[in-house]
């Protein structure tokens, strides 16, 4: 019997799937084949520890043979991301810290009251541990994030399918979905190390500016500690400090009801347009060797699967970065409001947290590699300044009636001039008004139909109506009373 070169015998004149095989020998079976683990995990963006790669690369290895849910295996993200979060220490949160959280954001709902119309939320503080953090928000991770995925794996399944080499496709055999998996795999372990890489960096629900949690509003006591390292502050002023600014996003997520689903479908958008790059995966595909795996270690320890940057995705993220401004921007004001009068230190911690949100720590930087997006409202403080002019202009009522529709919602353009953010919204509603006026006019007829060239009476008998013969009579010096009489 003639073997086929590209289609090797297991021993017992049975035919192997090639790449089939090279997968197995790089992911599973005998000790991860000829495969560091660590140039693996430097390909995912993970530490170098090797008791955790164990334990993550066994859990890869069972679940290479079984499709997962979706472009990303959200189980190993969400053990991951457990993992990470409980590095170092995560104790569980303490009756009295649940109380004193709990009365730390029901006074902050109180010194709120003054300074917006926006009503409180009604809704119960909580305290949360970093495994708590990650439980809660994972949910909305995911549907920020699956749009990365898709991209990812579409790019890969294109490359691998259309963009190999027609010796290599007759190779592929039932190998794709061990590839789809092992990608899968990657992106999952990346998502749940940055989930995890943030669980210890955050203060509450909405630390990054975003609902994360849906309905919700708590504090994670350890890492409220954790913030007041250094400050020489007392912990009860730094705990209500950053209660009110809970607090204040909580009543502006849940009293705003458009704004949630405008944030999160703005950076979905953003996420479905980032472009992967095939050439990269192409490249991998054309230089695959069964008998050398080597190669896809290399090509991966390269970050081949790395989400790249469009220009029209720099154009989306400057309109999601202002939307986070804004959303930052009302809350610092909000906080100095209802704090500079109640805490000594109210405007050393405004401006901690301002250079805090505008730097991003190591976490966010991660989860910016992993999905191309940044979080960080960068223009922060213009947008401070924006919304405390229009509360000298317009007074607390008039600055936050701007949240009652998207379409209000001040632009770069007026970050970049606060001051002149009304008369600008006065000439646009002048113009608005011109319009609907011309369009009610045109519509009730106010406006004279435009001649038609039939009506030019050039054609004999056209346009011959009683007033035509009226007309035609007058000329002729008679009128209508001068006909035969019975």
């Amino acid at each position: 019997m003639t073997s086929n070169p590209l289609t090797p015998s297991n021993g017992d004149d049975e035919p192997r799937d090639p790449l089939a095989e090279m997968l197995k020998n790089l992911m599973g079976g005998q000790g991860m084949g000829n495969i560091d683990p660590a140039e693996l995990a430097k390909a995912a963006g993970l530490p170098n520890d090797p008791n955790l790669l164990a334990q993550m690369f066994s859990q890869v290895q069972a679940m290479m043979s079984a499709s997962s849910e979706g472009p990303v295996n959200w189980q190993l993200a969400h053990e991951n991301a457990r993992r990470v979060a409980a590095e170092g220490s995560d104790p569980s949160v303490t009756s009295q810290q649940s109380r004193e959280v709990d009365e730390a954001l029901r006074l902050a709902e109180l010194w709120l009251d003054p300074v917006t119309v926006l009503p409180a939320t009604g809704l119960i503080g909580r305290a949360w541990s970093r495994a708590e953090w990650v439980e809660e928000t994972l949910g909305t991770w995911k549907r920020l994030t699956e749009p990365v995925a898709n991209s990812i794996a579409n790019a890969l399944s294109e490359a691998m399918t259309e963009q190999m080499p027609e010796e290599m496709k007759s190779m592929m055999g039932g190998a794709s979905s061990m590839i789809q998996n092992m990608g899968g795999a990657i992106f999952g372990m990346q998502l749940g190390q940055a989930i995890g890489a943030l669980s210890a960096d955050v203060v509450g629900s909405t630390d990054i500016g975003l609902p994360l949690a849906d309905l919700e509003m708590a504090l994670l006591p350890a890492n409220v500690a954790k913030f007041g390292d250094g400050l020489s502050l007392p912990d009860n002023d730094i705990r209500l400090f950053l209660a009110v600014r809970e607090a204040a996003h909580a009543r502006l997520f849940v009293q705003v009801p458009w704004l949630r689903g405008h944030l999160l479908g703005a950076i979905e958008a953003y996420a479905r347009g980032i472009h992967i790059d095939t050439s990269r995966i192409e490249e991998l595909a054309r230089d695959l060797d069964p008998s050398n795996p080597e190669g896809i270690q290399e090509a991966l320890s390269q970050g081949v699967f790395m989400p790249q940057r469009t220009p029209a995705q720099d154009q989306a993220l400057e309109k999601l970065e202002t939307a986070l401004a804004l959303v930052e921007g009302w809350v610092d004001e909000l906080t100095a409001a209802a704090t500079e009068k109640m805490l000594p230190s109210a405007a050393a911690l405004r401006e901690t947290v301002r250079r805090r949100r505008a730097t991003g720590g190591p976490a966010e930087q991660a989860f910016a590699s992993l999905v191309g997006l940044e979080l960080r409202p960068r223009r922060l403080r213009e947008a401070a300044v924006l919304w405390a002019t229009l509360k000298n202009e317009r007074g607390i009522e008039g600055r936050d009636a701007i949240w009652q529709h998207p379409d209000l919602m001040p632009t770069a353009e007026d970050l970049d001039d606060p001051a002149g953010f009304s008369a600008r919204r006065q000439l646009a509603e002048a113009s608005d008004t011109e319009v609907d006026d011309a369009l009610q006019k045109l519509l009730s007829g106010g406006f004279d139909a435009p001649a038609r060239p039939e009506d030019s009476g050039a054609d004999a008998g056209e346009g011959q109506g009683p007033a035509a013969d009226e007309a035609e009579t007058k000329d002729n010096g008679g009128s209508e009373d001068d006909g035969p009489k019975a």
